[in-house]
């Protein structure tokens, strides 16, 4: 079949399915595409010959539509991706970024910058990167570091070996992550000869590995000599769909259940073993018996410092940790005793071959309690206090938000101070009720993230809190979601700043500096609900917290991406839970507060080294 390499690419793309409880669909969810010169006239054509079978999605900042890329991965469970297309230059490099997000996170997407000329005629053409010493590195080099896979198609033919590579790693479940396939301009309107069958329908499954035989003796053995384990949920039990597993496991086995960013939404906060969320971000039950464990079974997680309290949290002497985890990577780190396999496989198999064993029943009941205390707390934190005129937390705030969450709410969040209030404080009801970006801690992210989740799952609320600063950072996919009708709800929190950062500064001995909007940083008020207006939005902004109730129902009624924006506390934040963060605090300075930060600091650092 001849056709050009643009062509073949994305007619192979169209082809490509995935099974999906017992159904057939599209892997790829569509593409999305901000053409330039280095794409319109190849890519461009070949995606309108094919846009009944591969939709394209027009977005208007290349970084927020591969955000939004990432979160529609997130969103199915890393069972479907979305491709995204850009010119060479800044349209490329916008999107390192987001490859940077799905890299960390572990998840697939599929990006394909244009590129310079393979013939290099032209060269130097518009937008492109002289390397003095190197003449075949483009600014798609950038992407090398931040992928999975990375390649550059410089014949037509080499698409037959490229893409069924870069699919590989995609469904692979222990390489998932973002591919690149940066694309010569010139290739891609070349025309080759390729064959039919390359463009046969192809139906996928992604892979469920399960335990070697001698790791699972090992890990069984060690559960049965524990009196006081504690599993941690990660992200991986999403991804892996392995929820009803980790139910049957820990109802089984009387096992206590703490949940990282990742893995919040695994089981509903009111689970019987749920002790909920763990780490510098965790909640006051789940970081006690962290502390006091004697063994850690850690699912589907990379216990990245947040989780672990920088290596601190897991401090019982002689506490063992155990990782089941599908890439032999992440279950060997922390010198952790490995259970490589699929969290759903894992599970099921450690439970075959537990049965009939549970934790100490005391170890149980204290976990039930501490549970129990805590959502007191979460309670009493999350109802606005008798002070009305004073500004609302965000822990208060995200209280009326949760109040207002159906079981079909999707809440959506990144970067700053909310995620930590939101990860101790939110009630997650379900998979897929949960969506934070916190691997990379990437403000701008929200409003993208909610696009990609909504695309994802279709019949969904998806609800996005976001501060003032990510909304400044990156707001145009607002309009975006109005022109597919992709509806959201958007909570503007406006605390005049970056409050998270502010409060770390301080915490470190820093002076207030550079973070909070004021006298000695002078910012015009900026009149968000108006901003969002403009972008299509159906929006307002409430006086108060008692208003915001009312408001979000009638975003609800909305038929249009609506948008509520309430002033908030940028000083106050939750202090109860929470674990130690190593963070750098300078060993010389000439403010006090700094010594006395570093003494902190050192103390801890000591405990945790020693």
């Amino acid at each position: 079949m001849k056709m050009t390499a643009a062509q073949a690419l994305v007619r192979w793309l169209a082809a490509q399915h995935v099974e999906i409880d017992g159904h057939e669909v599209p892997l790829c969810g569509g593409m999305w595409a901000i053409f330039g010169h280095g794409n319109v006239a190849g890519i461009g054509e070949a995606l309108y010959a094919e846009r009944d079978r591969l939709p394209t999605l027009r977005a208007h900042n290349e970084q927020a539509m591969a955000l939004a890329a990432v979160a529609y991965a997130k969103a199915s469970f890393r069972r479907r991706f979305m491709a995204c297309t850009t010119s060479i230059g800044p349209g490329a490099t916008n999107m390192v970024t987001a490859a940077a997000v799905a890299h960390v996170n572990r998840l697939p997407v599929l990006l394909i910058p244009g590129d310079v000329f393979a013939n290099r005629r032209p060269d130097p053409v518009l937008q492109q990167v002289e390397d003095f010493g190197d003449p075949t590195i483009s600014a798609n080099d950038c992407f090398r570091p931040v992928s999975r896979f990375w390649d550059r198609i410089t014949r037509p033919e080499q698409l037959l070996a490229a893409l069924p590579a870069a699919l590989s790693v995609l469904l692979d479940p222990v390489t998932s992550g973002p591919a690149t396939i940066a694309f010569c301009q010139d290739v891609q309107a070349e025309a080759a000869e390729f064959p039919a069958a390359f463009f046969a329908r192809r139906v996928h499954r992604i892979r469920r590995p399960g335990p070697d035989m001698f790791e699972l003796d090992d890990v069984v053995a060690r559960l049965r000599g524990a009196r006081a384990p504690l599993i941690v949920a990660g992200g991986g039990v999403l991804y892996s769909e392995a929820s009803k597993a980790l139910d049957d496991f820990s109802r089984a086995t009387g096992i206590p259940v703490a949940e990282t960013q990742a893995g919040k939404g695994a089981l509903a906060w009111d689970h019987p073993h749920m002790v909920g969320a763990i780490g510098v971000t965790g909640g006051a039950a789940a970081n006690t018996l962290a502390r006091e464990a004697d063994l850690v079974l850690a699912v589907g997680t990379r216990l990245q410092d947040f989780t672990s309290g920088s290596r601190a949290l897991f401090g019982r002497d002689g506490a063992q940790l155990v990782q089941l985890n599908v890439a032999p990577h992440d279950a060997t780190k922390h010198g952790a005793l490995a259970l490589v396999a699929d969290a759903r496989v894992g599970l099921d198999a450690l439970g075959t071959r537990l049965r009939g064993w549970r934790a100490d029943e005391a170890w149980t009941t204290r976990a039930q309690a501490l549970a129990g205390a805590w959502q007191e707390r979460v309670e009493a934190i999350t109802t606005p206090g008798p002070d009305e005129a004073r500004l609302p937390s965000d822990a208060e705030i995200l209280g009326a938000v949760n109040r207002f969450a159906g079981p079909e709410t999707t809440i959506l969040c990144a970067a700053g101070g909310l995620p930590g209030e939101l990860h101790k404080l939110w009630r997650a009801t379900g998979p897929g009720s949960y969506h934070l970006e916190y691997g990379f801690s990437c403000m701008g992210y929200e409003i993208a993230g909610g696009l990609g989740a909504k695309l994802a799952r279709p019949a969904r609320e998806v609800v996005v809190m976001v501060g003032d600063g990510s909304y400044l950072m990156m707001n145009s996919e607002i309009a975006t979601s109005v022109a597919l009708g992709a509806k959201l709800i958007l909570v503007v929190l406006d605390n005049r700043g970056f409050g998270c950062i502010n409060r770390l500064q301080q915490a470190c001995g820093g002076a207030a500096f550079n973070n909070l909007f004021g006298d000695a940083l002078p910012m015009p008020a900026v009149d968000f609900a108006r901003h969002a207006a403009s972008l299509g939005a159906a929006a307002e902004k409430v006086a108060c917290l008692a208003e915001l109730p009312a408001a979000l129902e009638r975003a609800r009624r909305a038929t249009r991406t609506a948008v509520v924006v309430i002033d908030s506390d940028p000083v106050r934040s939750t202090g109860e839970g929470g674990a130690w963060w190593d963070v750098a605090v300078p060993e010389t300075s000439g403010r006090p507060e700094v010594a006395a930060a570093h003494a902190s600091y050192a103390t801890q650092r000591a405990r945790r080294d020693g």
